[in-house]
């Protein structure tokens, strides 16, 4: 199939035709993603940004949406609003699923099942990455992991949900499993969530029941590796095991996870034995592997790809022997770079600079990360910071750590909203968040999806009290 010709505008004034500006189009409307749109604003290029969500999401949150601190909309932002000014950029509801580089065209699917083609003279995969069960997809029915709004509110309603059927349990063995929440992972999604889920038993939920003590509930935290936040350094990791244990959470380090169903955990320890552990509640916090379009994308350039099947780039962030191809974010392997933020901010930025530069006929150098450092919250007034050669904890770095936040945080609406809701939850324990549904939402069909025949659309009968067929309540 032989390459499209450019698109060309009417012709000038004298007759003779206008080039169609340069076409990139940005897979992902994450941090890289938003952060090279930004870079590529007031260039003489046409921007596609393509996503399957019409949002742009700061997942670094998502736990406490999934505790009932902030709503989902303090933590997301309309693509169309973010880049409202930003007249260059067309957003585009869609899931790329297949690109040819001999073409230079990308295939993506909307929602309701229809493809588009899309050509590009410069192409910036920023798809991120999902989560991973190491070869055992089977967990993820029980063990739900969080990387998306419908990841954060499902957790919620399974967190929300044990305490209530906690509190109506008859046998006591069956109670004690509704209060005990099991974290598979210690890095800082994990230890974030472990130390939330026991700061809402001990501070939210501890006077709202009347035959339970909310405070009563065990929050089990397993790790293969031997501290929670090893990438944060001995000290404060040592630092972040003290402030977990002196919050309730019962830390299971060394150790495997090897089972996982609706009533608990099957976990191998370091020395080769395996314990079960009653669980209501399991969540997955443990890896990261790459999305679909990776392995397309390394199937059509040949490129390398590391252990979790991120693509491996050049030092100007391309894949190698594809100069218009550009990986940014947490889908890159580069240097060891970890996959946070930042990390996609800079490279974000770094692409679209690059192809500016390029454009213009300026030199581009290699990309250069800048470590701004990271931080974890475990629990109000405590928060540890790693940031080059400064490491902190305690209430320095709780204030360090909600600072950073808000920082990246994007609009000034979701800023206010958060520092608003923040110090009603942090004065008065209150969490204001707290609702959630027993229907399974995300096991619903597919909006755009025609039902089958014979069958009615969900929301005809709002108020009859029954799923969609095919829809499974919480357990």
């Amino acid at each position: 199939m032989a390459r499209p010709d450019r698109l060309t505008r009417p012709a000038s004034h004298d007759g003779r035709p206008v080039p169609a500006p340069h076409r990139v189009v940005i897979v992902g409307g994450g941090f890289g993603g938003l952060f090279a749109a930004r870079a590529l604003h007031g260039s003489t290029a046409a921007i596609t940004l393509v996503d399957r969500a019409q949002h742009h999401l700061f997942q670094p949150l998502l736990y406490q949406v999934a505790t009932g601190i902030l709503s989902e909309g303090q933590i997301a932002a309309p693509l169309r609003d973010v880049l409202k000014r930003h007249r260059d950029v067309e957003c585009v509801l869609a899931e790329v699923v297949d690109l040819d580089p001999a073409d230079r065209t990308v295939t993506a699917e909307r929602p309701n099942g229809e493809r588009l083609t899309l050509a590009y003279d410069d192409l910036i995969v920023a798809a991120g990455v999902r989560q991973s069960y190491f070869g055992h997809d089977e967990f993820a029915r029980y063990a739900l992991g969080m990387k998306t709004i419908a990841d954060a509110l499902a957790i919620r309603r399974r967190v929300f949900g044990a305490f209530e059927l906690a509190e109506t349990a008859t046998d006591p063995d069956e109670q004690r499993r509704w209060l005990t929440f099991a974290v598979v992972g210690a890095g800082p999604t994990g230890v974030e969530l472990a130390g939330q889920i026991r700061e809402l038993a001990t501070r939210t939920l501890h006077r709202e029941f009347h035959r339970i003590r909310p405070e009563d509930a065990r929050v089990l935290l397993f790790d293969a590796g031997k501290a929670p936040l090893a990438s944060f350094g001995p000290a404060l990791s040592a630092k972040a095991a003290a402030g977990l244990r002196a919050l309730g959470v019962e830390l299971h380090l060394g150790s495997i996870v090897t089972g996982v169903d609706a009533r608990g955990l099957d976990v191998r320890d370091g020395t080769g034995t395996t314990h079960r552990y009653p669980a209501g509640t399991a969540l997955w916090a443990a890896g990261v592997e790459a999305p679909p379009i990776a392995t397309a994308l390394a199937d059509a350039t040949g490129a390398a790809r590391d252990r979790a099947g991120r693509i491996e780039v050049e030092p100007d962030l391309t894949v190698p022997g594809h100069p218009e191809i550009t990986v940014i974010g947490d889908l890159m392997s580069r240097d060891h770079l970890p996959g946070v933020a930042e990390v996609a901010m800079q490279s974000g930025f770094y692409a679209g600079r690059r192809i500016r530069h390029r454009l213009r006929g300026q030199p581009v150098r290699p990309f250069r990360y800048r470590d701004l450092g990271s931080a974890a919250y475990l629990s109000r007034g405590n928060a540890v910071v790693s940031a080059g050669p400064l490491h902190f904890g305690g209430f320095a770095g709780w204030l360090a750590w909600l600072l950073l936040h808000l920082a990246f945080l994007t609009g000034y609406r979701n800023r206010a909203g958060a520092v608003l809701t923040w110090a009603a939850a942090f004065a008065r324990d209150a969490r204001r968040e707290r609702t959630f549904t027993t229907h399974e939402i995300e096991t619903l069909r597919d909006v755009y999806d025609e039902p089958a025949a014979g069958t009615d659309r969900p929301d005809e009968h709002p108020t009859e009290g029954r799923p969609w067929p095919g829809a499974t309540t919480s357990t």
